[in-house]
Protein backbone atom coordinates (compact mmCIF):
# COMPACT_ATOMS: atom_id res chain seq x y z
CA UNK A 1 0.00 0.00 0.00
CA UNK A 2 0.96 2.99 -0.25
CA UNK A 3 2.33 5.89 2.23
CA UNK A 4 1.67 9.84 2.33
CA UNK A 5 4.50 11.47 0.41
CA UNK A 6 4.73 8.54 -2.00
CA UNK A 7 5.31 9.92 -5.55
CA UNK A 8 3.41 7.33 -8.03
CA UNK A 9 3.23 7.91 -12.09
CA UNK A 10 -0.25 7.03 -13.53
CA UNK A 11 0.48 4.47 -16.37
CA UNK A 12 -0.17 7.09 -19.00
CA UNK A 13 3.30 8.68 -18.20
CA UNK A 14 4.89 5.60 -20.82
CA UNK A 15 3.35 7.31 -23.97
CA UNK A 16 5.10 10.09 -23.16
CA UNK A 17 8.11 11.59 -24.47
CA UNK A 18 10.90 12.16 -22.76
CA UNK A 19 10.71 16.02 -22.84
CA UNK A 20 7.10 15.49 -22.08
CA UNK A 21 7.84 13.62 -19.17
CA UNK A 22 10.32 16.65 -17.88
CA UNK A 23 7.11 18.43 -17.08
CA UNK A 24 6.34 15.94 -14.39
CA UNK A 25 3.03 15.11 -16.18
CA UNK A 26 1.10 12.11 -14.93
CA UNK A 27 3.11 12.30 -11.44
CA UNK A 28 1.71 12.23 -7.92
CA UNK A 29 2.31 12.51 -4.76
CA UNK A 30 0.01 10.46 -2.31
CA UNK A 31 -1.90 13.05 0.55
CA UNK A 32 -3.54 9.98 2.27
CA UNK A 33 -6.71 7.38 2.33
CA UNK A 34 -9.87 9.13 3.30
CA UNK A 35 -13.53 8.11 4.22
CA UNK A 36 -16.34 9.32 2.36
CA UNK A 37 -18.52 10.66 4.92
CA UNK A 38 -21.77 8.83 3.10
CA UNK A 39 -20.77 5.78 1.74
CA UNK A 40 -17.95 4.97 4.19
CA UNK A 41 -15.92 4.33 0.61
CA UNK A 42 -12.43 4.43 1.12
CA UNK A 43 -10.62 7.20 -1.04
CA UNK A 44 -7.43 8.11 -2.23
CA UNK A 45 -6.61 11.53 -2.06
CA UNK A 46 -3.21 12.79 -4.40
CA UNK A 47 -1.88 15.85 -5.91
CA UNK A 48 -0.52 16.28 -8.88
CA UNK A 49 3.12 17.58 -9.29
CA UNK A 50 2.39 19.32 -12.55
CA UNK A 51 0.86 22.60 -13.51
CA UNK A 52 -1.46 23.88 -10.72
CA UNK A 53 -0.55 21.24 -8.45
CA UNK A 54 -4.45 20.44 -8.19
CA UNK A 55 -5.90 17.66 -5.57
CA UNK A 56 -7.32 14.78 -7.18
CA UNK A 57 -9.40 12.29 -5.26
CA UNK A 58 -10.84 8.36 -6.41
CA UNK A 59 -11.89 5.66 -4.99
CA UNK A 60 -9.22 3.82 -3.43
CA UNK A 61 -10.29 0.20 -5.33
CA UNK A 62 -10.12 2.42 -8.92
CA UNK A 63 -6.90 3.65 -7.78
CA UNK A 64 -5.49 0.62 -7.13
CA UNK A 65 -6.24 -1.39 -9.81
CA UNK A 66 -4.66 -2.74 -13.10
CA UNK A 67 -4.26 -1.54 -16.20
CA UNK A 68 -6.83 -2.42 -18.80
CA UNK A 69 -4.38 -4.06 -21.10
CA UNK A 70 -6.73 -4.91 -23.88
CA UNK A 71 -7.90 -1.45 -24.26
CA UNK A 72 -3.68 -0.68 -24.12
CA UNK A 73 -1.96 -3.35 -24.85
CA UNK A 74 1.42 -1.31 -25.15
CA UNK A 75 1.21 -0.28 -21.34
CA UNK A 76 4.49 -2.23 -19.60
CA UNK A 77 2.80 -0.80 -16.24
CA UNK A 78 1.04 -3.53 -14.56
CA UNK A 79 -1.13 -1.48 -12.07
CA UNK A 80 -3.12 2.35 -12.61
CA UNK A 81 -0.83 3.85 -10.36
CA UNK A 82 2.58 2.60 -9.35
CA UNK A 83 5.11 4.13 -7.04
CA UNK A 84 8.30 5.83 -9.07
Amino acid sequence: MFQRDDIVQHFKRELLSEEEKKTNRYLYRIVGVAEHTETGEEMMVYQALYDSMRLYVRPLSMFLEEVDHEKYPNIKQVHRFEKV
